[in-house]
């Protein structure tokens, strides 16, 4: 199951109770304060697992809650500090702040990258910080500080270098899977593709980039008609859009224009990316109609067809050449 948002509440561990103790040793009468400090309560910690594509794993489990510290003891022993913990998540998750009104905290993208995301209380002082010239037996020791809590909305954004943007049944599963090694799930009927399916296009040389076939957009979709919103966010990450356009259709230059809006409507920063333009299911058309769409579209349209390969390997190479012009 493909999961892209989830709210999650975590908790992180309180700090432990600072003491009060006094040393207290056969034959000598005035051992003097010696309470320890509390342990530092664990923190809540996100990671970003490159192995991971879903938030599937925190779909099921609403709560992390982080280690409580220990209390100190008396010989100036510190209690041990609270264990963290770690929730892992996919590259390209955003963490909003539900508690404080959705405010973006912090955008995930590199493998390895990490951020507190509640902090543990800090541990209390133990009555041996109080000793003072005018209070020899202080017995006074502080509590541990409280954790942080927050609710947090956790929103997954796919990381590719290019993005299949087009409308159900014009081919875009087939496409994937005739340029890269996804095996999307493809059939005649619209929203074949319910969640979002990546596949590495392999190029000479050992080169390669990730594609991504974003479903849903339909007129409307920026507005939540259809699939709506569900994947529209997805598209934000690629750095170039593959507009796959049914040649065989009566209008792709109209489709192509609604494709622009809904993404515009939906984030104006979509229409500033770089494109390409599939002029998919050459196969359906005669040559008089596939010329006139190649001089319409101009030359960043190629023509090709999923089901018989024709135009993929030229369209590869055109892709590498405008991810590499746009780096």
């Amino acid at each position: 199951m493909f999961v892209d948002l989830v709210e999650i509440e975590v908790q992180a561990g309180d700090g432990g109770n600072g003491v009060v103790s006094f040393h207290r040793e056969k034959y000598i009468s005035k051992g003097g304060p010696d309470g320890g400090d509390g342990g530092k309560g664990g923190d809540v910690i996100l990671e970003v697992d490159d192995n991971l594509m879903t938030l599937m794993d925190l779909k099921y489990r609403k709560k992390y809650a982080a280690e409580k510290g220990d209390d100190g003891q008396g010989g100036q022993r510190s209690g041990k500090g609270g264990d963290d913990i770690v929730i892992r998540i996919p590259p390209g998750t955003a963490v909003y702040d539900a508690s404080a009104g959705d405010d973006l905290l912090v955008d995930l993208t590199q493998p390895g990258e990490r951020f507190v995301t509640a902090k543990g209380g800090r541990g209390g002082l133990g009555n041996v910080h109080f000793k003072s010239s005018t209070n020899q037996s202080p017995r006074k020791a502080t509590p541990g500080k409280l954790g942080e809590k927050r609710k947090l909305v956790i929103e997954l954004r796919l990381i590719a270098d290019v993005g299949l943007v087009g409308y159900p049944n014009a081919g875009k599963s087939t496409m994937l899977a005739a340029v890269s090694d996804a095996k999307p799930k493809i059939a005649s009927y619209p929203f074949t593709t319910l969640t979002p399916n990546i596949g590495i296009v392999y190029l000479d040389n050992y080169r390669h980039f990730r594609m991504a076939d974003i479903p849903g957009i339909i007129e409307g979709a920026s507005h939540g008609k259809g699939l709506g919103l569900s994947f529209l966010r997805h598209i934000m990450r690629t750095r170039v859009l593959l507009f796959v356009l049914d040649g065989s259709e009566e209008d792709p230059a109209k489709t192509l224009s609604l494709l622009r809006k809904e993404l515009a409507d939906f984030d104006w920063r979509l229409n500033e990316k770089p494109y390409i333009i599939a002029l998919n299911k050459i196969d359906l058309i005669d040559e008089v109609h596939s010329a006139a769409l190649r001089e319409s579209f101009g030359p960043d349209c190629f023509e090709t067809s999923g089901v018989t390969k024709s135009g993929i390997e030229v369209l590869k190479i055109a892709l590498s050449q405008k991810l590499t012009l746009h780096e």
